[in-house]
């Protein structure tokens, strides 16, 4: 699987990025939650798999390693606009992303690098579970308003396209053993409480900014039935998939969804037809970030 840098631009309407998802707020605020981790987090998987570029010497990983960056090169482009949206809309996004700068700067200077690419496997990991979420269950996002629409569905297609590539380079770059599955397994036990620890901060701080808005109990249901609901809820339905993660063979394309690729083209299509029709579109004024790939 060859990931492919795709650059596109996305109508985002700033008056809908409190309430753009189709179930309200209190679920919209929890998609707003993870964006303003990307930004840092995704420079940290750049970082972390660049440290090991010079020991990959097979020439497919090594263009699966350039696709990679190059996508999460675009994802941050486009998440700190987004996240800029946020601010614009009365949201602390700036002050939490630039606290997540700090303690992911902060761990680049204690941490070996083969625990920074540990944790990024395993945060890869995370976003394929739910990229995958999303992309196999309409409900998760169906009916939302279609620029988010389209970002999330892109975002998830991308992560899904290069979800092995760091997983690869750990087990080209690090000696097999039983080290290397007790530091692989055993950082995805601690990044996943600190993960969940921030997204619940996170969310709590952005729907604490954007209380004026009303149907507190109604909007909590909705967000506890998306999360946590018996047959549909995220963390049940992601459940088994983490688990698999345990597995000393564990492989990403163990859970073989690329027949989802096959969607890309499409949303391409109608990202630029989206573009023609409304060329006028909102974009964030924040334009000097540059990310190198």
């Amino acid at each position: 699987m060859m990931p492919v840098r795709r650059d596109l631009r996305f109508n985002l309407p700033q008056e809908r990025a409190c309430d753009w998802h189709a179930q309200g707020a209190y679920v919209t605020h929890f998609f707003n939650a993870l964006s303003l981790l990307f930004p840092a987090g995704e420079r940290f998987f750049m970082d972390s798999v660049r440290n090991y570029r010079d020991q990959i010497h097979d020439p497919v990983l090594k263009k699966q390693v350039l696709g990679f960056i190059g996508q999460e090169a675009m994802h941050t482009r486009e998440h700190v606009e987004y996240n800029d949206l946020l601010q614009e809309a009365g949201l602390p996004a700036h002050k939490l992303d630039k606290r997540l700068w700090v303690i992911l700067n902060f761990g680049r200077k204690i941490l070996p690098h083969s625990y920074q690419l540990a944790i990024t496997v395993c945060l890869e990991h995370y976003t394929a579970m739910l990229a995958g979420l999303l992309l196999e269950d309409t409900t998760r996002i169906g009916g939302s308003v279609e620029g988010y629409n389209q970002m999330w569905t892109w975002h998830a297609l991308e992560e899904t396209e290069h979800k092995a590539v760091s997983y690869d380079v750990w087990n080209t770059v690090l000696k097999p053993g039983l080290g290397r599955y007790l530091l692989r397994t055993g950082t995805m036990l601690s990044t996943t409480v600190l993960f969940w620890l921030i997204v619940f901060d996170y969310h709590v701080r952005l729907l604490i900014a954007d209380r004026k808005r009303g149907g507190h109990i109604r909007g909590m249901w909705r967000l506890m039935k998306y999360l946590y609901g018996p047959r549909h809820g995220v963390f049940p339905r992601i459940a088994g998939e983490w688990l698999s993660f345990f597995r000393p063979g564990f492989h990403p394309w163990d859970h073989d969804n690329r027949a989802q690729l096959t969607r890309i083209d499409a949303l391409v299509a109608a990202v630029d037809a989206g573009k023609a029709a409304t060329p006028g579109a909102h974009k964030s004024t924040r334009r000097g970030v540059r990310v190198a790939a």
